[in-house]
Formats: structure tokens, sequence, C-alpha cells
């Protein structure tokens, strides 16, 4: 079989390290997963994305637990080097110039991927153009729109004057980049002698283009209204191709990604399902054929050092074939239990050290760490106080652990952080409960690994895929979670993990559906987990030991970049 061509990976944000802000949460983190993987499989790939000079944000919980946020600074120069070459983009007439730099991947055997990172912030720009590269997921609907014009429009031509002139495929991982797919439609024209696009144009572009969509939640598709894009791109003819911009008086990201597209996925077989449901538009001109290919992990990269140490004694090969963590079953039940406490203890001494609290390494830990969203329903654990308590004070006490922060304008999402934090001193001593400021990577890295039960509660079906859980599985934690995003191919009940609620009856109220759920889950905790933790030790590692060898030896970057390439990037 011949290489696979060269692949163009587009996203708005992208986790490359740690001490780079460069992403927000799960989007940017499985980005970056992807490339690595992509790396350790030697699939010839450049990324694009933007450079975040001032990140997400630093999120600071104030004495009521109410959520603040500062810029992020960080030392471009010590990550990452300044590539030569510059071009420009036009935002309303005028000449935005855009400059590169450059953050290697290296992958298991030594294969690089570059990464490219866009960035306006050039003495030669207007002010507010400096700034357009600094804040990620920052400003408003038009800063927005013009981020996205440097990303698709100016990733392209910026790719042209770095030398690769032939690029077979372009992957856009979510809508944010599928402006690169104008900039495609108009080198084309432009090669041929045209100013203006054809219907040949698009099906040559479409053949190229590869959409991921990543979302069920209709507010988290971009739209821009038509007046607005012609404001930021000048002329462009919509009315003559309806079927490429799926107008409504709008541009909206996503329907221009899968009229581009000639392949285009969800992110869990559930998500697949949502999505052809929820982007079929019905006008007469679509009909979108969208696949799944369910996330996965970049288990390298998120393995604790004391499971890296056992599975690298008892696994052979496990970093380069992720499947072979499958013969996780063999491992002694007793290295699996003395990886976790090792775990454990660096969690609970760092959570002691951030909040003065008392949590301690007998105690069941459950975790819960999540963008602080509605939908995302992060008080549903404590939804029965009472009821929680009682559950604590029988087979023994209980741990929560939560993290995540809130997109600066959501005020819903603030108060949800504020409603939890709040909640620790009416839980005690029955329930320790502690929020976690600032959830970033190392955050992330510690609870995934040292806490005993991964908890996850969305409201069906809006989690995409989810990611977090396959994290835990990665360390022997299993989950107990809502049936829906991965969880619906990953839970075997008391094996794996456990399910939480089921399927809700026709016109059930959000309110009945919750109460639902929140009594499933407090069943679960009383009648099942804290028993077999407490009383049937054996048992608890059995689980800990399937979810290893069922989970994580499936749902890791690997077989996911694999699928992509099969897919995707050889159609």
């Amino acid at each position: 079989m011949s290489p696979p061509p060269l692949v163009a990976y587009f996203s708005m944000e992208i986790g490359l390290n740690p001490a780079m802000p460069t992403y927000a949460g799960g989007l940017g983190l499985l980005a970056g997963d992807t490339i690595r993987s992509a790396a350790d499989l030697k699939v010839p790939m450049v990324a694009v994305t933007l450079l975040h000079r001032k990140g997400y944000f630093t999120q600071v919980l104030d004495e009521r637990g109410w959520q603040t946020e500062r810029p992020v600074e960080w030392p471009i120069e010590q990550f990452c080097r300044e590539l030569p070459g510059r071009v420009e983009v036009e935002i309303e007439g005028r000449s935005v110039q855009l400059r590169a730099w450059e953050y290697l991947v290296t992958g298991v055997g030594g294969r690089e991927v570059p990464v490219v990172l866009l960035d306006t912030d050039l003495p030669e720009n207007a002010a507010w153009d400096r700034t357009l590269t600094h804040y990620l997921y920052g400003g408003d609907s038009w800063y927005r729109l013009c981020q996205e014009i440097v990303l698709g429009v100016g990733g392209v031509r910026m790719l042209r004057r770095l030398g690769y002139r032939e690029i077979p495929r372009f992957h856009m991982n979510e809508g944010h980049a599928a402006l690169l797919g104008l900039e495609l439609l108009s080198e084309r024209a432009q090669r041929l002698g045209r100013k203006a696009f054809t219907d040949d144009d698009v099906q040559s572009i479409r053949r190229r283009c590869v959409f991921t969509t990543h979302t069920p939640v209709p507010a988290g598709h971009d739209k821009f209204p038509l007046e607005t894009v012609v404001r930021a791109l000048g002329p462009v003819d919509f009315a003559a191709h309806q079927d490429v911009f799926c107008c409504g008086g709008e541009l909206n990201m996503t329907y221009l990604a899968l009229n581009l597209s000639h392949y285009v996925n969800g992110v869990a077989k559930k998500h697949g399902e949502v999505s052809r449901l929820l982007l079929q538009p019905k006008d007469g001109f679509h009909h979108y054929q969208i696949d799944h290919i369910t996330n996965g992990v970049h288990l390298a990269t998120w393995i604790a050092p004391p499971f890296a140490e056992l599975f690298d004694r008892q696994v052979d090969g496990w970093r380069e074939d992720n499947a072979s963590l499958r013969g996780a079953l063999n491992i002694p039940k007793a290295e699996v239990w003395e990886a976790h406490l090792q775990t454990k203890t660096r969690l609970l001494r760092e959570v002691n050290r951030r909040t003065g609290s008392d949590f301690d390494l007998e105690t069941i830990t459950l975790g819960f760490a999540r963008r602080a969203a509605a939908y995302k329903r992060a008080p549903l654990l404590l939804s029965d106080a009472a009821e929680l308590k009682r559950l604590a004070a029988g087979p023994g006490r209980l741990q929560i652990l939560y993290a995540g922060k809130a997109h600066p304008r959501d005020d819903a999402g603030k108060r949800i952080i504020q409603q939890i934090a709040r909640s620790r001193d009416s839980l005690r001593p029955e329930v320790r409960l502690a929020y976690l400021e600032d959830y970033d990577w190392e955050l992330a890295r510690l609870l995934v690994a040292g806490v005993d039960v991964w908890v996850n509660t969305p409201e069906p079906p809006l989690e995409a895929s989810g990611t977090s859980g396959m994290k835990a599985a990665l360390h022997g934690v299993p989950s107990l979670s809502i049936l829906d995003g991965w969880w619906l191919e990953g839970c075997i009940e008391h094996v794996t993990g456990w399910a939480v609620g089921g399927n809700s009856p026709p016109g059930v109220t959000a309110a009945a559906r919750d109460e639902r759920d929140a009594a499933s889950l407090y069943q679960k905790l009383g009648a099942v987990i804290l028993p077999t933790f407490y009383q049937r030790r054996d048992d608890w590692l059995r689980i800990m030991c399937h979810a290893i060898a069922l989970n994580a030896s499936h749902f890791n970057t690997q077989r996911m970049v694999l699928e992509y390439v099969l897919k995707a990037y050889y159609e």
C-alpha cells in the first residue's frame, strides 16, 4: 500500500504542551492527541492553528465561588521558532499581515509533524488587528469571524508560502476552519483564469476536504449574518451558490464545511446518528452522508508514571501497539492496585495543598471535571444532599472532586460552579467536596489517574463523545456515566463501569429526567459501587483491569487516526 496523502489538519485550538495555552478544553486536547498519533504512525501531516498569545484564560474563584478570568502570558520563543515569510488576508478591505511560528510534534519513532501557529501581532498591522490571534474564543462574533478568516484563508496562504504546494487532503476539525474551502475555490478559479468559481470547482474541492463535527448543541455552530460576512470578506456571490453556502440569511460555518467535504463524521456512533438528524436541512438541496469515527486519547501523553512503569514491565510494546493493552488482564491485580495508590496519593496531596482539605487515601473518591455548561449537569450528583450523606454513612465516607471552567460570558455556568463550591460545608463530615481552581492539562492528568470513579452526567443526547473517561480508563478508573457519547460503546455494566439512567419516555420534562437520573446515580452508588469498593476489593480490581484491557486498548487516537486514514484520507 502506498503511503497516505499529505493531510493539512486545521483546528482553532490544539493542545500541544501543558505550558502552551493554545487550547480551551476537549476539542483542543483531542486535536493535539490526533497529531501525536499521526506522528507515531508516520502519517504525513501538517497542522494549522492560531497562536493565542494570551491563551484561553486563567480561572480564579473568589471566596464566594464566583469565577473571574485573567489572561495568560507564555514565552513563545521557548517552544516555537518563527518561520520566514509573511502572507496577508483582507478584512474590511484592509491588509492584515500574518507570520507563522512552528512547533514540532515528535512521534514514538522520531517522525515529526509540524504545527503552524498563525500570528497577527505585527507592528505593520492596525492595533485591533494585532489582537486577532491573542485570545482563544475571546471577543464577540465579529472578532470570531475575523479569527476564522485568519485561520481558514490565512492558513491556506501560509501553507503555500511555506512550500506546501500539493496538499491532497484538508481536514477541518470543527467548522471554525471552513473558510479554507473558499480559499481553495478561489485558488482553483484563479489558476484556471476565472474570477468566479463554478460547480466543477466545488466538486473538485469537495474531493479534497474532510470535516469532523464535534457538537450536537445548535449554539455550538458558528453563524454570521451575510452582511457581516460581506463587510469582512468583501463581495461574495452567495446567490449564485446557495447549494454551497446554505444561506437562509446567514453563513453557517458547519454547513459550509459540510457542503465542501467528501467525508464527514461525528465523533462517536451515537453522535453520528444525532448529527444526521440535526444537520439535514429541509431545503431540498442537500442530503449529507455523515459517518462516525469514535474519539480516542493519546495513551503515552496521558498515562501517569506509575502506570507507564507497570505497562512497560507487563505489556510489551504497548506504546507502539495500543491494542496490546488488552493483555492488562494478565497483570497481577496487586500491582495494578499499587500503581493506583501511587497516583491517588499524588492527587490527594495536591488537592490538600491547594484547598487546605483533609482528603484521605482510604476514602472512595469520585471525580467530575468538565466545562461548566448547563447541559453537562454537574450539580446532578449533589441534587439530594441528604441522600448523598445517607449513602456515605453506610459502607464508608465519600470524597468528591470537581473542576472545570465556565466560558467568560456564560453566567449560568459560573452560577453552577458557585452552587457546587458553596455546597461543601453542608455535606461534611460524611462527604468531603472540593472545587479545584483553574482546570488545565496538568490538573486533568492528576484527576483522571488518581480518582477511584469518573462521573459524567450530561443531558443526552448532547454529549458528542467525551474523552476524559477514556483517560481515566487508561488508569483502571471505571466510569459512572450517562449512556451517551463514547460511553454507549464503552460501558459493560459492572465490568468496565456503570450506567446512569436510561431511555427517557416521550414528553418527559427536564426536571423529571433529572430526578430520575439522580435516583439512578444514587442507587448505583449505594447498592453497587460503595459496597464493591469497601467490601469486595477483588471484584473492584477485576473492574479496574477490564477498564484498561477493554477500553484503553480501543478508545485511543492510534485506532482513531488509522480509521481516518482508511475512511477519509485515502478516499
